[in-house]
């Protein structure tokens, strides 16, 4: 069996409000890959995303395999008056199957100017339980995400 990708990417900008965190939202037209459609407009429950920027079922991969899931990630933040941006990995996010499981959690503070963050981690990942990027920032004001990425590699196990 082969290692199955997913691969998303917006440069759309997303409006990120102060306080929790929030689903990183993801188009389902010009990924770089998914030919094992774990980006679909009908996701595995029958339900269909019509506008990807306002449903958070966007932001969501669902495994087409059991195995070693390999994330990884890109963050780019706008310049902001923020003292810290968080950003984690969550199982079933929206309590779909499982249940919301976080990992790979990370609190960071700001350098001058805009953010720009990479992030990987890796994690047994299951049919039937999507998986999600999600940030949040404790600016006292909505700061957007200008540039996301969200990639997943499924190998075997």
């Amino acid at each position: 069996m082969t290692v199955q990708i997913c691969s998303l990417k917006t440069e759309t900008p997303q409006a990120i409000t102060p306080g929790s965190y929030q689903v990183v939202r993801f188009p389902y037209a010009d990924e770089s890959i998914d030919v094992h459609g774990m980006h679909n407009q009908v996701d595995p429950l029958n339900y269909e995303t019509r506008d990807w920027q306002r449903s958070d079922r966007s932001g969501l991969i669902w495994p087409s395999m059991d195995g070693w899931g390999c994330l990884t990630s890109l963050i780019y933040w706008e310049a902001g008056d923020y003292d810290e941006l968080r950003d984690r990995y969550v199982r079933d996010p929206l309590d779909l199957s499982t249940g919301a499981d976080s990992t790979a959690t990370e609190h960071r503070p700001p350098s001058p100017g805009q953010q720009f963050f990479h992030k990987s981690h890796e994690m047994f990942v299951r049919v039937g339980t999507p998986i999600a990027l999600l940030v949040a920032q404790d600016a006292p004001r909505t700061t957007r995400l200008t540039l996301a990425e969200f990639k997943l590699a499924i190998h075997p196990a």
